[in-house]
């Protein structure tokens, strides 16, 4: 049996919330055994928690939030992406404002942090969820859903009538580096028509060109890491938002899926396998 894992030392990061704007201290810390990964507000009375579970998702627009005992925290998908990657059971996650700080945009910034931090491991073993029947969830012309499969592999189909963008395909096996070479990178994108708008909302005032890719209706505003950067992150996305049901061993398959669905799968499993 494997062994659970937490990180090696503490470690901390500042910067800024993509949606906020607002600068933000984290402090990630080992945790016990079993104690999964852990939210909590550093700033506010009494320190609450709210654990990154998937029954916690409360919204799902442009980001993945949770909440309990009175707080919230959003945002969280590329750094539970990065936890799924590095093999990371148990973390508590110190926070002074609601929203992780962005990164570049991608998680390769927090795959660093927890490759630094190290990963220790535990003498509990660790609980995998092998997905042994299939889930789906459906939305119209998007779906996704997860089937067997001996080992964790993410098969992602994006369309997108913008020509610049068109139809991406990429499928990864997270085995050895790939996650770290294919995907961690692999940045947050925006179309610029649409920024005005989610400000309005109060979304991405923290978004600039140095953690956002965008594109307009003639090119790119800044240079890819890939020409299908968008369909890599659209896999990021979808690891982090399924680490809410546990440690899964599957293979998951979407086409055009985002947040609301990916969590909304992650609840289907969480609440076959893990919800007393």
């Amino acid at each position: 049996m494997e062994k659970q894992g937490t990180l090696g030392k503490a470690i901390a990061y500042a910067g800024v919330g993509l949606h906020s704007g607002r600068e933000v201290h984290m402090t990630l810390r080992p945790a016990p055994p079993d104690s999964g990964i852990v939210f909590v507000r550093a700033d506010k009375s009494g320190r609450p928690q709210v654990r990154a579970t998937a029954a916690n998702v409360t919204a799902t627009v442009r980001a993945t939030t949770i909440e309990e005992n009175g707080a919230r925290f959003f945002t969280i998908e590329h750094l539970m992406s990065a936890f799924c990657a590095a093999g990371i059971d148990n973390c508590e996650i110190e926070l002074d404002a609601e929203e992780p700080p962005v990164g570049d945009g991608s998680a390769l910034v927090f795959l660093n942090l927890l490759d630094e931090a190290g990963r220790k491991e535990q003498d509990t073993a660790r609980r995998e969820i092998v997905i042994d029947r299939v889930f789906r969830v459906d939305d119209g012309d998007r779906f996704i859903m997860a089937v067997p499969y001996d080992g964790l592999r993410v098969t992602f189909t994006s369309l997108n009538p913008h020509p610049l963008v068109g139809t991406q395909y990429a499928d990864v096996i997270m085995e050895g580096d790939a996650y770290r070479q294919e995907i961690a990178p692999a940045r947050t994108i925006a179309y610029e028509k649409e920024i005005d708008a989610l400000r309005k909302m109060g979304l991405g005032l923290g978004g600039t060109l140095e953690n956002v890719i965008v594109y307009n209706d003639e090119k790119w505003l800044n240079t890819l890491r890939y020409p299908d950067e968008l369909v890599r992150h659209k896999i990021l996305d979808v690891i982090g938002d399924l680490r809410l049901a546990g440690v899964v061993r599957g293979h998951i398959l979407a086409v055009k899926s985002a947040h609301a669905i990916n969590t909304a799968l992650a609840r289907q499993i969480y609440e076959a396998y893990v919800k007393p």
